[in-house]
């Protein structure tokens, strides 16, 4: 199964902007991929979406902030995050949507603080 690696977090002040990048082992053209989030105690949430057409979709919290994109032939799929906010703090991660269990990555830690 396809294995996927985060990066790109950090230490961000309000109203900065982030790229995180999630590199795939192997082939994603035919998958839907997302970006997920967890902040400390809560759940992991679906943030953005991409469809193997192109095809986006956003959690109401982020729309208008974030980018998700894909390019196949690295098999690499980014999220660029503009305007962060504190309630962004959280450990970011891309995944298959739906996602595949065994193919959670470590994450990219994203912290939004002044």
């Amino acid at each position: 199964q396809v294995q996927l690696a985060e990066s790109g977090g950090g230490l961000m002040q309000p109203g900065g902007s982030l790229r995180l990048s999630c590199a795939a082992s192997g082939s994603i053209f035919f998958m839907g991929m997302g970006w997920y989030r967890q902040a400390p105690g809560k759940q992991r949430d679906l943030v953005a979406e991409i469809t193997s057409g192109g095809s986006t979709n956003y959690a109401d919290s982020v729309k208008g902030r974030f980018t998700i994109s894909r390019d196949n032939a690295k098999n690499t799929v980014y999220l660029q995050m503009n305007s962060l906010k504190p309630e962004d703090t959280a450990v970011y991660y891309c995944n298959r949507v739906p996602p595949i269990v065994g193919s959670w990555g470590q994450g990219a830690h994203v912290i939004v603080s002044s």
